[in-house]
């Protein structure tokens, strides 16, 4: 667009596992007039990129520094542990951390988890990457406990998982700048939130913008029952109107 400004863009940073694809949709049949732009960024650099500008927003996990942040939790992971197909654990259903107790537990530097004690026993290295975590647990060195986004992220056929029902849980929240809440992070916020076009808020906004209420809408009137018909003469008609009986 040569001589023209350029048409506003939202730009959305997200962590390896979220999964945006449903509010971009939203946003593109209801802003087509706003690009929305992904941007993928490591966990551990993800609440930085919003601090510095880099986005207006992200979705990332919640962690304990969210100094000069907003944040919305939006849901909670299931944490698993990624096995090998042939490993005892990938008989049942379900496990706890006590049946990790003699495992060898990997802990990736990008992990996720915050774990007070690192169940099972502990490896003498830390992978760089919850991917190299990965390709170590197909070589059959040990277990990996991840959200279960991750394990479907990094999903390989030599490879199942199973739910730790007592394993720390990751959270996913909508994370923008405490001191700087836009007209476009309002907009995600209600598609995230579930908001209609039609809502209070999505009126309000309307109004912010354009300077005028968004148009209220018309009540149905309730319909009057049909006047009985009256014996009444034409006009012009001879005679007089009969009495009723």
């Amino acid at each position: 667009m040569t001589g023209a400004e350029q048409p506003p863009a939202f730009r959305l940073a997200y962590v390896p596992g979220a999964t945006p694809a449903k509010w971009v949709r939203i946003w593109g049949e209801r802003h087509p007039e706003v690009p929305l732009d992904l941007v993928a960024v490591p966990a551990a650099e993800a609440a930085g990129l919003v601090r510095e500008g880099g986005a207006d927003a992200a979705l990332l996990r919640l962690s304990e520094d969210r100094e000069g942040l907003h944040a919305i939790p939006l849901y909670t992971e299931t944490t698993v542990v990624v096995v090998p197909k042939d490993h005892l654990i990938a008989a049942a259903d379900e496990v706890s951390i006590e049946d990790l107790a003699d495992d060898l537990v990997l802990h990736p530097l990008d992990d996720p988890l915050g774990w007070d004690e690192l169940p099972g026993r502990p490896a003498l290295e830390r992978p760089e990457t919850t991917g190299d975590a990965i390709e170590l647990v197909a070589a059959g060195v040990g277990v990996l406990l991840v959200p279960q986004s991750l394990a479907r992220l990094h999903h390989r056929r030599d490879l199942t998982y199973r739910p730790v029902a007592d394993a720390p849980q990751s959270r996913v929240a909508l994370s923008w700048p405490e001191d700087e809440t836009s007209d476009l992070v309002e907009q995600f916020i209600g598609i995230v939130r579930g908001r209609t076009v039609n809502s209070t808020r999505g009126q309000q906004e309307t109004q912010s913008k354009t300077g005028k209420a968004a148009p209220a809408k018309k009540k149905p009137q309730p319909q009057r029952e049909p006047a009985r018909r009256r014996n009444v003469p034409k006009p012009g008609g001879r005679g007089k109107p009969r009495r009723r009986r």
